[in-house]
């Protein structure tokens, strides 16, 4: 069985509502001074690379102090417009339900998320997601640039072993962090990828959603 799941967070438990590019473009602004015109791509991506590569964009070779204080800013404004974060992204359905479930399965869960660790607790907290996450034992976009290395972070943190944990996500990205650790993963096609990129990308199952809770748990359980 799966004794540890490594769940990613947006559009696998949360819908982002495409607030998170407002956000981004306010502390992007605070902290180069000057207007975010374009964004580089996300999905998948973490926050490092994110601002680095969106820095380019605007002609800006930046460098770690850069997107430090791009982080406390992303966090700062994540905090100020916190009822934003309520009223236009959701949790997604049968997430807080699954958390639960497992939990009470008795399976360790954190986090291996593109997102800092600051914003990745509040997106999580809006939405009451966050009372099972063990969150010493998750990898965050500061951690490193790409997931492989952040699934490998996670499973050290943890003290587990590949075949003891379980990814969880929305993106080839997801699949191709779990599958260079040896880590089996689940593909849930509540994102912009459809089941087939996911099934092409590695996952060994593809779900449609979280909705069917004593499914997913099995699934877990069954695992590893």
């Amino acid at each position: 069985m799966a004794r540890l799941v490594l769940w990613d967070i947006d559009h696998t438990l949360i819908a982002t509502g495409g607030v998170g590019r407002e956000l981004s473009a306010a502390a992007f602004e605070q902290v180069l001074g000057i207007p975010m015109r374009e964004q580089a791509t996300v999905d998948g991506l973490t926050e490092a690379v994110i601002f680095r590569e969106t820095a380019r964009l605007h002609g800006v070779d930046s460098d770690r102090a850069m997107f430090e204080r791009f982080a406390a800013a992303l966090a700062e404004e994540h905090v100020r417009r916190a009822s934003d974060l309520r009223e236009r992204r959701h949790a997604l359905p049968g997430a807080a339900e699954a958390l639960a479930a497992l939990a009470a399965a008795g399976v360790r869960q954190t986090v291996v998320t593109g997102n800092v660790r600051a914003v990745a607790g509040i997106k999580l907290a809006v939405f009451g997601l966050d009372r099972h996450i063990d969150w010493a034992s998750g990898a965050y976009g500061e951690d490193a640039d790409l997931r492989p290395a952040l699934v490998r972070i996670a499973l050290a943190r943890a003290g587990a072993s590949p075949v003891d944990a379980v990814v969880i996500g929305d993106t080839p990205a997801d699949m191709a962090g779990a599958r260079a650790n040896g880590v089996p993963v689940i593909g849930v096609a509540t994102g912009r990828s459809d089941p087939r990129s996911l099934q092409r990308s590695g996952a060994d199952t593809v779900l449609m959603g979280l909705d069917d809770t004593d499914g997913l748990v099995e699934l877990v359980l069954g695992t590893g």
